[in-house]
């Protein structure tokens, strides 16, 4: 009988236990995948299809969701649960994301001791696949998802179409799609799906992926001198702990800040770049205006130093290359016509040589701007004068077309005009669908003038 009693006992304590190991420790389901999963047998191509308008639905503890709408800034990740074309992995790390741009519209400032809580419908939002070590997968592909919000975009396409016509002049970028997303069964809107820079894009795009990936670290600094080594490690995004050098870029840097004339600039972008691409990434940089870029030296009023952002550096081991990466182009298109926004505009012409290089007050809000002509790196880019005609040519030929983009902006907008029309109806925040309409004009318009401007 006592016997009975400890197996009953025992049967009890495994099965408590066997419960407990079933979920996170804010109670969301641990699932084994088995290996059959769609989001684990087929490939990213599956995720990132143009004709297809998907529907993400994201489960998170209230108590959790409570935590990170508290204080958005902090991007700290909870544990969440995603459903995917009829599949659920969970658990799932999720957080917020973003910087003024990308929080603007959607947070209310509590004050200097107190966190920016949300008060938006949408923020971005990062999705950590292989989270706390509980899969150790990939989701289609990605270790990450990436949906951004559009609070500041009423057209919904600049994310979507600056990065299709990158890729239509076959320079590395990211892919980008629509995505209609729920919280907790509740519709949040329609988000940019836009596809991470990290190893999996690296081996999508060169052929050696084993090199180091940087983020926002220029070879310059804005005294055209060599970046350090240590400025390069911290802005390592691959190869974080396997003691890779960071050598290629850093004696590009060393090499461009030694170039005495145009010549040996010359011999240097072209010894370490693939000078087509960086012409090609150029001219669709500079026509769609995306001034919240590489172009762009914001300068810090206290120091005085001055640096572009928004962009990856890749080194390509076989090649002995570097690759420029776009990143983050929901400011592009905005000063086409004329300075309309007074943070990201670029003042000088990005290659022409202005009166001065010293910092300089653009705006009322006490931003201050360095021209990108002062950077070595960008005069040499700027004396391709043929060459940079010759790719604009075939850039407003081809892939920049009022046919081509008139096209697929047409096309996008019929995937998402019920989506955004449901998001107008239940949030005030959301465009409403006359808003939505003339930004989609407004977006075309812009890009009719920058074909011939």
């Amino acid at each position: 009988m006592i016997r009975c009693i400890l197996w009953i006992l025992v049967g009890i304590i495994m099965v408590g236990c066997q419960k407990s190991e079933q979920f996170t420790s804010s109670g969301v389901p641990i699932i084994t995948p088995t290996g059959n999963e769609k989001y684990l047998t087929e490939d990213s191509e599956i995720l990132f299809h143009q004709d297809s308008f998907y529907r993400f639905d994201i489960t998170i503890p209230e108590r959790a969701l409570a935590f990170i709408d508290n204080n958005p800034k902090a991007e700290q990740y909870v544990d969440a649960s995603l459903t995917f074309r009829g599949e659920t992995i969970s658990p799932i790390g999720i957080r917020y994301k973003g910087s003024g741009g990308a929080f603007a519209e959607g947070l209310e400032d509590g004050g200097i001791l107190q966190p920016a809580s949300k008060v938006g419908t949408k923020l971005s939002m990062k999705i950590k696949i292989d989270w706390d070590h509980h899969h150790h997968t990939e989701f289609y592909g990605q270790e990450k998802v990436q949906l951004h919000a559009m609070n500041l975009d009423k057209s919904q396409m600049r994310d979507r179409l600056g990065y299709w016509l990158f890729g239509q002049m076959d320079v590395p970028a990211p892919r980008a799609t629509h995505a209609k997303v729920y919280i907790n069964g509740n519709y949040s809107g329609v988000y940019a799906l836009v596809e991470q820079i990290d190893e999996a894009f690296v081996e999508r795009h060169y052929t050696n992926h084993k090199g180091n990936l940087y983020k926002e670290v220029w070879p310059l600094t804005s005294n055209n001198k060599s970046r350090s080594i240590s400025a390069y490690y911290k802005a390592l995004r691959t190869n974080e702990h396997a003691g890779v050098r960071a050598q290629l870029i850093h004696q590009f840097g060393e090499e461009l800040e030694a170039s005495s004339d145009l010549t040996s600039l010359h011999n240097t972008i072209e010894d370490y770049m693939v000078l087509d691409e960086i012409i090609r990434y150029i001219v669709v940089d500079r026509t769609i205006r995306n001034d919240d870029g590489a172009f762009h030296w914001y300068c810090n009023n206290l120091t005085g130093l001055c640096k572009p952002h928004n962009f990856y550096w890749y080194e390509n081991p076989s090649t002995q290359k570097v690759h420029l990466i776009p990143w983050d182009l929901d400011h592009a298109f905005e000063n086409i016509r004329q300075q309309v926004h007074d943070i990201t505009v670029i003042v000088n012409p990005w290659n022409e040589k202005p009166s001065s290089c010293e910092p300089f007050l653009y705006n009322d809000i006490g931003y201050k701007q360095r021209p990108a002509y002062c950077d070595k790196l960008t005069q040499g880019w700027a004396s391709y004068t043929s060459e940079l005609a010759q790719a604009k040519a075939r850039f407003i030929t081809g892939p920049f077309s009022q046919q081509s983009v008139h096209g697929q902006l047409d096309k996008w907008t019929a995937q998402i005009r019920a989506a955004t029309e449901e998001a107008a109806l239940l949030h005030d925040d959301a465009p409403t669908l006359s808003e939505w309409e003339n930004g989609l004009q407004l977006l075309k318009d812009r890009a009719d003038y920058a074909r011939t401007n």
